[in-house]
Protein backbone atom coordinates (compact mmCIF):
# COMPACT_ATOMS: atom_id res chain seq x y z
CA UNK A 1 0.00 0.00 0.00
CA UNK A 2 1.35 3.56 -1.42
CA UNK A 3 2.03 5.88 1.99
CA UNK A 4 0.78 9.61 1.53
CA UNK A 5 5.08 10.43 0.36
CA UNK A 6 4.99 7.50 -1.80
CA UNK A 7 2.14 8.69 -3.61
CA UNK A 8 3.89 11.68 -5.46
CA UNK A 9 6.52 9.48 -7.15
CA UNK A 10 4.14 6.95 -8.29
CA UNK A 11 2.67 9.68 -10.14
CA UNK A 12 5.60 10.65 -11.83
CA UNK A 13 6.57 6.93 -12.84
CA UNK A 14 3.47 6.83 -14.38
CA UNK A 15 3.99 9.90 -16.06
CA UNK A 16 7.28 9.36 -17.21
CA UNK A 17 5.99 5.76 -18.42
CA UNK A 18 3.14 7.46 -20.38
CA UNK A 19 5.82 10.17 -22.11
CA UNK A 20 8.07 6.64 -22.62
CA UNK A 21 5.53 5.04 -24.48
CA UNK A 22 3.10 7.78 -26.06
CA UNK A 23 6.42 10.49 -27.22
CA UNK A 24 9.88 8.60 -27.40
CA UNK A 25 8.52 5.36 -28.69
CA UNK A 26 7.03 6.27 -31.54
CA UNK A 27 10.28 8.01 -32.39
CA UNK A 28 12.43 5.15 -31.45
CA UNK A 29 10.71 2.20 -34.05
CA UNK A 30 9.74 4.76 -36.83
CA UNK A 31 11.11 3.15 -40.36
CA UNK A 32 11.06 6.41 -42.53
CA UNK A 33 13.47 9.08 -43.24
CA UNK A 34 14.07 10.96 -39.51
CA UNK A 35 13.19 14.39 -41.50
CA UNK A 36 10.01 12.63 -41.70
CA UNK A 37 9.18 11.39 -38.19
CA UNK A 38 11.07 14.65 -36.81
CA UNK A 39 8.05 16.52 -38.88
CA UNK A 40 5.51 14.78 -36.84
CA UNK A 41 7.65 15.95 -33.54
CA UNK A 42 7.64 19.74 -35.10
CA UNK A 43 3.32 19.87 -36.19
CA UNK A 44 2.28 18.07 -33.13
CA UNK A 45 4.13 20.82 -31.29
CA UNK A 46 2.82 23.57 -33.66
CA UNK A 47 -0.32 22.18 -32.60
CA UNK A 48 -0.12 21.54 -28.87
CA UNK A 49 1.63 25.04 -28.50
CA UNK A 50 -2.17 27.06 -29.01
CA UNK A 51 -4.89 27.54 -27.41
CA UNK A 52 -7.00 24.77 -28.79
CA UNK A 53 -6.88 22.14 -25.95
CA UNK A 54 -9.81 19.56 -26.81
CA UNK A 55 -9.52 20.23 -30.99
CA UNK A 56 -5.53 19.57 -31.29
CA UNK A 57 -5.53 16.11 -32.41
CA UNK A 58 -8.11 16.72 -35.17
CA UNK A 59 -6.17 19.69 -36.33
CA UNK A 60 -3.21 17.88 -36.33
CA UNK A 61 -5.43 15.14 -38.73
CA UNK A 62 -6.25 18.32 -41.08
CA UNK A 63 -2.66 19.12 -41.29
CA UNK A 64 -1.40 15.98 -42.45
CA UNK A 65 -4.26 15.92 -45.04
CA UNK A 66 -3.73 19.39 -46.13
CA UNK A 67 0.33 18.32 -46.53
CA UNK A 68 -0.44 15.10 -48.47
CA UNK A 69 -2.39 16.91 -50.67
CA UNK A 70 -0.81 20.09 -51.65
CA UNK A 71 2.64 19.60 -50.43
CA UNK A 72 3.48 15.87 -49.91
CA UNK A 73 7.64 16.28 -49.54
CA UNK A 74 6.47 17.84 -46.40
CA UNK A 75 4.83 14.82 -45.06
CA UNK A 76 4.74 14.01 -41.76
CA UNK A 77 4.23 10.72 -39.76
CA UNK A 78 0.36 11.56 -38.09
CA UNK A 79 0.92 9.29 -34.90
CA UNK A 80 4.15 10.88 -33.89
CA UNK A 81 2.43 14.54 -34.39
CA UNK A 82 -0.82 13.53 -32.67
CA UNK A 83 0.98 11.89 -29.79
CA UNK A 84 3.01 14.98 -29.11
CA UNK A 85 -0.08 17.18 -28.57
CA UNK A 86 -0.40 15.57 -25.73
CA UNK A 87 1.98 18.23 -24.40
CA UNK A 88 -0.91 20.29 -23.45
CA UNK A 89 -3.06 18.74 -21.48
CA UNK A 90 -4.85 19.29 -18.07
CA UNK A 91 -1.79 19.72 -15.71
CA UNK A 92 0.10 22.14 -18.76
CA UNK A 93 -2.99 24.04 -19.63
CA UNK A 94 -3.17 26.74 -16.57
CA UNK A 95 0.73 27.40 -16.88
CA UNK A 96 0.94 27.09 -20.80
CA UNK A 97 -1.89 29.58 -20.90
CA UNK A 98 -0.86 31.87 -18.46
CA UNK A 99 2.32 32.63 -20.20
CA UNK A 100 0.67 32.59 -23.25
CA UNK A 101 -1.58 35.42 -21.85
CA UNK A 102 1.71 37.52 -20.26
CA UNK A 103 3.62 36.99 -23.15
CA UNK A 104 0.48 38.54 -25.36
CA UNK A 105 0.08 41.31 -22.88
CA UNK A 106 3.90 42.40 -23.07
CA UNK A 107 3.68 42.06 -27.09
CA UNK A 108 0.62 44.77 -26.77
CA UNK A 109 1.61 46.78 -24.29
CA UNK A 110 -0.54 46.13 -21.91
CA UNK A 111 1.60 45.78 -18.54
CA UNK A 112 -0.69 46.95 -16.59
CA UNK A 113 -3.29 44.59 -16.87
CA UNK A 114 -0.61 41.30 -16.17
CA UNK A 115 -2.61 39.65 -13.15
CA UNK A 116 -0.58 36.93 -10.91
CA UNK A 117 -0.95 33.02 -11.44
CA UNK A 118 -3.41 32.84 -9.13
CA UNK A 119 -5.51 35.23 -10.24
CA UNK A 120 -5.70 33.93 -13.44
CA UNK A 121 -5.59 29.89 -12.67
CA UNK A 122 -9.44 31.08 -10.82
CA UNK A 123 -10.74 33.28 -14.06
CA UNK A 124 -9.76 29.99 -16.24
CA UNK A 125 -11.27 27.28 -13.79
CA UNK A 126 -14.67 29.40 -14.26
CA UNK A 127 -14.66 28.90 -17.94
CA UNK A 128 -14.96 25.29 -17.14
CA UNK A 129 -18.38 23.71 -16.60
CA UNK A 130 -17.87 20.23 -15.58
CA UNK A 131 -21.96 19.42 -15.40
CA UNK A 132 -22.34 20.02 -19.48
CA UNK A 133 -21.78 17.54 -21.85
CA UNK A 134 -17.98 17.67 -23.45
CA UNK A 135 -19.02 19.30 -27.12
CA UNK A 136 -21.18 21.61 -24.55
CA UNK A 137 -18.25 22.34 -22.33
CA UNK A 138 -15.36 22.81 -25.06
CA UNK A 139 -17.85 25.26 -26.72
CA UNK A 140 -18.66 26.95 -23.66
CA UNK A 141 -14.75 26.85 -22.45
CA UNK A 142 -13.39 28.32 -25.97
CA UNK A 143 -15.78 30.89 -25.85
CA UNK A 144 -15.10 31.98 -22.49
CA UNK A 145 -11.09 31.87 -23.80
CA UNK A 146 -12.02 34.18 -26.58
CA UNK A 147 -14.09 36.86 -23.97
CA UNK A 148 -12.01 36.77 -21.15
CA UNK A 149 -8.43 36.75 -22.81
CA UNK A 150 -9.01 37.47 -26.11
CA UNK A 151 -5.97 38.65 -28.64
CA UNK A 152 -3.28 38.71 -25.57
CA UNK A 153 -3.38 34.28 -25.71
CA UNK A 154 -3.12 34.04 -29.30
CA UNK A 155 -0.67 36.60 -30.03
CA UNK A 156 1.00 35.46 -26.90
CA UNK A 157 1.30 31.71 -27.84
CA UNK A 158 2.71 32.58 -31.53
CA UNK A 159 6.53 32.89 -29.84
CA UNK A 160 5.86 29.84 -28.08
CA UNK A 161 4.18 28.30 -30.82
CA UNK A 162 7.25 28.98 -33.37
CA UNK A 163 10.42 28.58 -30.81
CA UNK A 164 8.58 25.22 -29.55
CA UNK A 165 8.60 23.68 -33.21
CA UNK A 166 11.31 24.49 -34.17
CA UNK A 167 13.41 22.99 -31.61
CA UNK A 168 11.28 20.19 -31.09
CA UNK A 169 12.41 19.05 -35.00
CA UNK A 170 15.89 20.38 -34.38
CA UNK A 171 15.64 17.82 -31.25
CA UNK A 172 14.15 15.00 -32.36
CA UNK A 173 16.21 15.12 -35.49
CA UNK A 174 19.33 14.96 -34.35
CA UNK A 175 17.75 12.67 -31.56
CA UNK A 176 16.80 10.05 -34.26
CA UNK A 177 20.08 10.39 -36.53
CA UNK A 178 21.96 9.88 -33.47
CA UNK A 179 19.58 6.54 -32.31
CA UNK A 180 19.83 5.04 -35.65
CA UNK A 181 23.81 5.98 -35.82
CA UNK A 182 24.22 4.05 -32.59
CA UNK A 183 22.20 1.08 -33.66
CA UNK A 184 23.99 0.88 -37.02
CA UNK A 185 27.55 0.10 -35.22
CA UNK A 186 25.80 -2.04 -32.66
CA UNK A 187 24.75 -4.31 -35.50
CA UNK A 188 28.35 -3.56 -37.51
CA UNK A 189 30.41 -4.81 -34.60
CA UNK A 190 27.49 -7.96 -34.11
CA UNK A 191 27.86 -9.02 -38.14
CA UNK A 192 31.72 -8.58 -37.17
CA UNK A 193 31.83 -10.81 -34.01
CA UNK A 194 29.66 -13.40 -36.12
CA UNK A 195 32.17 -12.90 -38.89
CA UNK A 196 35.06 -13.61 -36.59
CA UNK A 197 33.53 -16.61 -35.28
CA UNK A 198 32.75 -18.09 -38.38
CA UNK A 199 35.85 -17.47 -39.61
Amino acid sequence: MLTRNDKPAASRGRLLRLVRIRLIRPLLHGEHPPEYTARGVMFGLMVALTPTVGVQMPIVFLLWLAVKRFKPEWGFNLVVGMAWTWISNVVTVPPLYYLYVVTGRIMLGRWDKLRDYGTFESRLTESLHPDASWMESFRVFAINLVEKFGVPLFAGSLPWVLAGSWLGYRWSLKFIVGLRRVRARRRQHAAERRSGRGG
